[in-house]
C-alpha cells in the first residue's frame, strides 16, 4: 500500500504532547516492526502500529489522528508486550484516540467504531463501570441503523443474566467520576 504524507503540517511538539499526555517515549521506538509483525488486527489498518507511532516521532498530527489504525487497534497489548524497548503502544493509541475526539479529527469512517467508544466511557462515569443495557442504549440512539442488530441475542443474553436492565453502580463510583474530571483536557 502507497501511504502519502503530508509534512507541510507536522509539529515538533506533537511527540512531546503525546509523551506528557501518556509518559510513553515514543523516540525509544527505533522501528523494528515487532509489534506490526504480531498485530492480530494489522492487516485492516491504514497505518501499521510503527507507522503510527513513525507518524507522531515526526510530529505528523493530521495524519496519526485522522487514521483508522487508532480506532481498529483492540489494545489487545501484543505489541506492547512485544516491543523490545517497552513503548506501550497499545495505551499510545488510546492517547491517540482521546486527541482525535478532542480535535474532531476522528476518521469518519469509523464512526460506528467512536460512537461505541464515548458510549463506554459514558457509562463507566455514570455508573464506575459498564452497564451493558444503559451503554447499548447510548450507543444505539447515536447510530439508529445498527439498532436491530442485536436484537435475536438479546433474549437469550437476558436468559442467561449477561445483561441486566438495571444499571449496577460501584461503591466507588464518585471517585471514578473524578478521575475522569482530572483527566477531562482544560
Amino acid at each position: 500500500m502507497k501511504i502519502k504524507i503530508n509534512l507541510d503540517n507536522t509539529s515538533s511538539d506533537f511527540a512531546k504532547e503525546v509523551e506528557k499526555r501518556s509518559g510513553i517515549k515514543v523516540k525509544e521506538c527505533y522501528q523494528c516492526g515487532k509489534c506490526t509483525a504480531g498485530c492480530p488486527v494489522a492487516y485492516e489498518m491504514d497505518y501499521m502500529p510503527n507507522q503510527i507511532i513513525r507518524l507522531v516521532q515526526i510530529g505528523a498530527r493530521r495524519e496519526a489522528l485522522t487514521s483508522r489504525t487508532i480506532w481498529l487497534c483492540a489494545s489487545c497489548i501484543t505489541c506492547s508486550t512485544r516491543c523490545p524497548k517497552e513503548v506501550k503502544i497499545a495505551e499510545l493509541m488510546d492517547v491517540l484516540r482521546e486527541m482525535a475526539l478532542e480535535e474532531n479529527l476522528a476518521n469518519p469512517l469509523e464512526k460506528n467504531i467512536t460512537a461505541f467508544h464515548e458510549s463506554f466511557l459514558n457509562s463507566v462515569k455514570k455508573h464506575g463501570r459498564i452497564s451493558e443495557v444503559w451503554m447499548l442504549n447510548e450507543y444505539k440512539m447515536k447510530r439508529p441503523k445498527t439498532a436491530l442488530q442485536d436484537l435475536a441475542v438479546a433474549p437469550h443474553m437476558i436468559a442467561k443474566g449477561k445483561l441486566s436492565f438495571l444499571p449496577h453502580d460501584i461503591k466507588g463510583k464518585d471517585a471514578i467520576a473524578r478521575i475522569f474530571k482530572k483527566c477531562k483536557p482544560k
